[in-house]
């Protein structure tokens, strides 16, 4: 049984799942009350699957980008329970959980963090084999500018403002805004994603395993 995290924004995503379905998932924006509902929410999901802590068989994390406040607490909650418990844990890159809740498509897909005002965190992925594969390190650019790079149609999915919507929308002919539910980081998909990890023995070192955190000139505000 495996428990995925991601604090990594406002945004707070849960799951449980046990290599054949997601046992319970919930999703909801916590207005960076992490530090408040987090501890609770893994104990309801206990408490509404039956299950207990010591069935744990691995953790997943988000790593980031993201706020960092929040990506500290969850970071930490995920080593406390991997280290008090004995399990392995593993790190997924935010945006990598968007992208992975993609369907593949021969089109470039633009994973999406919001990073305050206009301000987008972002990564770029292409189908690379049977799935999508990361053309570079995470990078922020105000909304205004990244919709100036989208000179084909591309796939938009991530956290996105009205504002910076509105903004991309100008480009209806090339950005693809995909569906909203899509463009929710979703626990499940990140359990998913750290399953595989682990059957592979991909397992990080919950000692070392730090989040991504952007430069400071480009971090997302608190």
């Amino acid at each position: 049984m495996l428990l995925a995290m991601d604090t990594s924004t406002s945004w707070i995503s849960l799951a449980l799942y046990d290599g054949v379905q997601v046992r319970y998932e919930i999703t909801w924006q916590s207005q960076f009350h992490h530090t408040v509902e987090l501890a609770p929410a893994i104990s309801r999901l206990f408490e509404h699957t039956g299950t207990q802590t010591k069935s744990l068989t691995g953790i997943a994390i988000a790593t980031g980008p993201g706020s960092f406040t929040s990506l500290r607490i969850g970071m930490a909650a995920a080593k406390g329970m991997a280290l008090g418990l004995k399990v392995p844990l593993v790190g997924i890159p935010s945006l990598d959980v968007i992208a992975y809740a993609q369907p593949l498509d021969e089109r470039p897909l633009i994973a999406i963090l919001h990073a305050g005002r206009s301000r987008l965190a972002y990564v770029t992925y292409l189908v690379e084999g049977d799935q999508w594969c990361p053309q570079h390190e995470p990078a922020v650019l105000d909304a205004k500018d990244l919709v100036k790079t989208i000179s084909a149609p591309t796939l938009i999915a991530g956290e996105l403002s009205e504002e910076a919507r509105s903004i991309l929308g100008r480009r209806w002919k090339n950005a693809m805004i995909v569906q909203p539910a899509r463009c929710l980081r979703r626990a499940g998909f990140l359990a998913e994603m750290g399953w595989v990890r682990l059957l592979n023995d991909q397992a990080d070192d919950p000692v070392t395993l730090t989040p991504i955190y952007l430069s400071t000139t480009s971090s997302i505000p608190e």
